[in-house]
């Protein structure tokens, strides 16, 4: 029962249960410093080992030691679910081991009152360094659950701003959908012909049809969006833009021009001159 009688606080490595000791401020450095001196975005975070992933996850779980642009990777939208991962496993780990080390604190104690006074000294001796063992390990184990309710935040930003991308796309697409109709409306005008049921019935959706408007998010017909907000002309993309501006270039080129101004040598004749015969 001697070894049971001593059971201290196992600093300095994994303890049972997996526990990891938290590493001191001084001790800190930003991940990358620790992974050959590259910057690690998020694609290079994702290919790391599940052990090298936890280890930059637990240097970046507590807010002041964190590197920014390393907690950027951990809650990119790729590599989020993975740091939930990790932090959960940490948690659970720490939590554990916390729950053995009692149940084994537990049993040192009534082994140690079996034996008379000299085992409660030996008790109330061993209760300094279990107890600030206990302190650093439910520090950790704080830092974890505030690290996920970090991720958890940050994934209600990706949330936010993947509907709000959504919802845009869609709004593009009903816009091009209410342009078509229009033009369907428009031709049938133009040339007279008779419309029929069916015609009717895909105009009249101009009018049905509401899309929130303005920071109150009132109705607004598609029709009415035509009418005021929305255009007829297809947006300008990058690309698109960019081939804009090639085909400019292009008129500007000389090429069509007399050789006076293209820049093309010209012939030399015999004698200077441009008499050929």
């Amino acid at each position: 029962m001697g070894a049971l009688c001593g059971p201290g606080p196992r600093s300095g490595s994994s303890g049972l249960g997996g526990f990891v000791r938290p590493v001191r401020h001084h001790e800190t450095q930003p991940a990358q410093l620790r992974l050959g001196g590259r910057q690690m975005d998020a694609q290079q975070l994702s290919t790391l080992d599940d052990a090298a992933y936890e280890q930059v996850a637990k240097d970046n779980a507590h807010p002041p030691a964190r590197d920014p642009e390393t907690w950027a990777a951990l809650t990119h939208p790729a590599n989020i679910n993975r740091t939930r991962e990790a932090y959960t496993a940490m948690l659970a780990r720490t939590a554990a081991t916390l729950k053995h080390r009692r149940i084994e604190r537990d049993a040192f104690q009534q082994d140690c009152f079996a034996r008379g006074e000299a085992g409660k000294q030996e008790w109330f001796a061993s209760r300094p360094d279990y107890e600030r063992w206990r302190g650093r390990a439910g520090n950790f184990h704080q830092t974890m659950q505030k690290a996920l309710a970090d991720l958890g935040r940050a994934q209600k930003n990706i949330n936010r701003s993947t509907n709000h991308s959504v919802a845009q796309e869609n709004r593009e697409k009903l816009r091009q959908l209410a342009v078509a109709v229009s033009r369907h409306q428009a031709a049938h005008a133009r040339s007279g012909g008779i419309a029929e049921q069916c015609d009717y019935e895909l105009w009249r959706l101009l009018d049905q049809i509401t899309v929130p408007m303005g920071p109150t998010g009132e109705p607004t017909t598609l029709r009415t969006m035509l009418d005021i907000y929305w255009t007829d002309v297809e947006p300008v993309t990058a690309q698109r833009a960019a081939e804009d501006r090639a085909e400019a270039m292009m008129r500007e080129a000389p090429g069509g021009q007399s050789a006076r101004f293209s820049g093309v040598p010209r012939a030399r004749h015999v004698g200077n001159g441009k008499h050929l015969a």
